[in-house]
């Protein structure tokens, strides 16, 4: 019997929050990044709504080119947390249908509801409710979709945004694949495509109809796994206990900076919201990653691995200071600088080990009221003391 696999996917996810919660947005280009003001930012797209994508503007862009592309965007600061609530409570619909889900990043999920057909229906009956449950749920849409194997149906799902449902019946793998372009099959690159064009290959089909054993000569091990994807072959199984791999966030300085204490007070503020991510998602982390990049673009980062996994600020920050005071340089300005968590561990592991830790007790007693504030009032509810001076003198967040 064929498995049945869903790729869900969720449109514009940030942007379409955005617009959902400020219907002055709604049919406008809305760009979400590090800065509001647009053109004198310095961070990047996180992502943008598909009214500014017509205009040029994609993910991953410097928000000065997305300003050049499209002046009269709407420039808005990413709210992480908020999209953190709303990805859970998606999550929780997809889990209504399947307890196989396989959650890859915040706005996009695989589910294997191969078991759940005979009391829910076909692939397609069963993505069409998904897709009626998220609009219903969160007024939001989803693009869905359905296929034999999880490389098909991300392929399927991204074929015809926003708000799309692409079935790909069993056995009709390579005939679907065979006019897209070579770009959608997972590991080719620019340098890859590149490679392929120089070979006279543009399209999927047409990497099918190498021989096997040509392709695997000229590009190794990738060529073997390419010819395998261009023939619609996956057989990996939908892992529901991956999840996320880390958690963290980054800024861009408007202006590089030297001062050590604007990094100490960007890192403390990123700290705060990475843990409050953290406890959101019912984990902690036991390796602490710190990212520094510097004017020049060269990037490094450090990491250290704690004794115990843990989801408060009192516990991580001091570390991850640490480790970015071991990448500052005397004369470098930094541009950039981030902290991840990694090596994640479920809220209740390692849980009977704080028992009698009393201190450890009242930081995340104290850190939960503070959620709830944040959860209630918004992220900028409340903040540490620390903060208070350095937010008044300069503008960060996350990209």
């Amino acid at each position: 019997m064929s498995r049945t696999i869903l790729h869900v996917d969720m449109d514009a996810f940030f942007a379409a929050v955005e617009q959902r919660d400020h219907p002055e947005f709604r049919g406008k280009p809305v760009i979400v990044g590090s800065d509001p003001k647009g053109g004198k930012g310095r961070g990047i797209v996180a992502t943008c709504s598909y009214e500014a994508r017509k205009f040029g503007v994609h993910s991953a862009q410097p928000i000065s080119q997305a300003w050049r592309c499209c002046p009269h965007g709407i420039y808005v600061q990413p709210g992480m947390g908020k999209y953190v609530r709303v990805s859970e409570r998606i999550m929780s619909i997809l889990m209504e249908f399947s307890d196989q889900v396989e959650q890859v990043s915040i706005d996009e999920a695989f589910l294997d509801v191969t078991g759940c057909r005979r009391l829910l229906g076909t692939g397609v009956e069963i993505a069409r409710r998904i897709k009626e449950r998220i609009h219903q749920d969160q007024h939001l849409t989803a693009s869905v979709g359905v296929a034999a194997n999880k490389f098909v149906a991300k392929v399927a799902s991204d074929l015809d945004k926003p708000d799309g449902l692409v079935v790909v019946a069993p056995g009709r793998e390579s005939e679907f694949l065979a006019p897209l372009p070579i770009r959608r099959l997972w590991g080719v690159g620019a340098k890859t495509e590149a490679m392929l064009a120089g070979m006279g290959v543009k399209l999927i089909g047409e990497i099918a109809a190498l021989d096997r054993a040509v392709l695997a000569r000229r590009l190794g091990n990738a060529g073997e796994h390419l010819w395998q994807l261009a023939h619609g072959t996956d057989d990996r199984p939908v892992l529901p206990e991956e999840g996320y791999k880390s958690i963290g966030h980054e800024t861009t300085f408007r202006r590089d900076t030297p001062d050590h204490r604007i990094l100490h007070d960007t890192l403390l503020e990123l700290t705060e919201k990475m843990t409050r991510r953290l406890r959101a998602n019912g984990s902690r982390g036991r390796t602490i990653t710190v990212k520094l990049r510097d004017a020049d673009f060269s990037t490094v980062t450090r990491r250290e691995t704690l004794q115990k996994a843990s989801d408060t600020t009192e516990r991580i920050f001091p570390v991850a200071w640490n480790l970015l005071q071991s990448l500052l340089r005397p004369g470098k300005l930094a541009r950039l600088v981030g902290v991840y968590a990694s090596n994640l561990v479920s809220g209740e592991e390692e849980g009977q080990l704080e028992l009698f830790a009393r201190a450890h007790g009242k930081e995340r007693s104290l850190a939960k009221a503070l959620d709830s504030i944040t959860l209630r009032y918004g992220d900028e509810a409340i903040t540490r003391a620390a903060l208070v001076s350095s937010r008044n003198k300069r503008k960060v967040g996350p990209s």
